[in-house]
């Protein structure tokens, strides 16, 4: 049987219908686009994330830390909980955890557009299923810092489902001047990727 040709036009029209939205999230941006969102709420969490690891390092009398927290800028809570290795090598690990409750740091600001959006976010409540940091630090104290932070954050908001991140960590380490040890401020390069669902951004920063 032959189609009209309004038929085929509607028939034509529902695929394109199809097609766009396939490549948009629910929100109407594409799903990359969305990634990118869903990282940018997460970037300062980053960095305190990494802060918090070796304020826990450099306090540490065994190899479980206190657990260190911090809060969002706007809500919420980040803390930090694992282990540390311990002893007289200059190379040493930190295996640590990263749990949120309610976390966010406010309206994040949408470079290109007027447009700013609020995303709030929350992990598993099981330490051992929370965003895993590692870190190995080489030539204690003015070497190297090696590391990867991997994990699914659960977002609510203007933004819902589960951020995925896969970065790596490269920089170099600096005597805190009792003791301890930290980071070189401005020489740690992050890397990796941030995603949702379909969607993937490209994470390149330095901290």
């Amino acid at each position: 049987m032959r189609l009209m040709k309004g038929t085929w036009m509607k028939i034509i029209c529902l695929f394109l219908t199809a097609l766009l939205g396939a490549a948009c999230g629910g929100d109407g941006i594409d799903y990359d686009e969305e990634a990118r969102r869903g990282y940018l709420g997460l970037d300062t969490s980053i960095e305190k994330s990494l802060t918090l690891g070796f304020a826990g390092f450099n306090a540490a009398s065994s190899a479980n830390i206190d657990p260190q927290m911090t809060t969002g800028t706007k809500a919420g809570t980040l803390v930090i909980t694992g282990q540390v290795d311990q002893g007289a090598s200059a190379n040493k690990g930190m295996r640590l955890y990263v749990g949120m409750v309610g976390y966010t740091d406010g309206a994040v600001v949408i470079e290109g557009v007027e447009e700013t959006i609020n995303i709030t976010y929350d992990t598993n409540k099981d330490p051992q299923m929370q965003p895993f940091l590692n870190l190995t630090l080489r030539n204690i104290p003015t070497g190297t810092l090696e590391g990867t932070l991997t994990g699914v954050y659960v977002m609510t908001g203007d933004i819902k489902g589960e951020a995925t991140l896969n970065l790596t960590f490269s920089g170099k380490l600096q005597s805190s001047g009792t003791g301890g040890v930290n980071r070189v401020p401005g020489m740690t390069v992050v890397t990796g990727t941030a995603s949702t669902g379909d969607g993937m951004y490209a994470v390149n920063i330095t901290l």
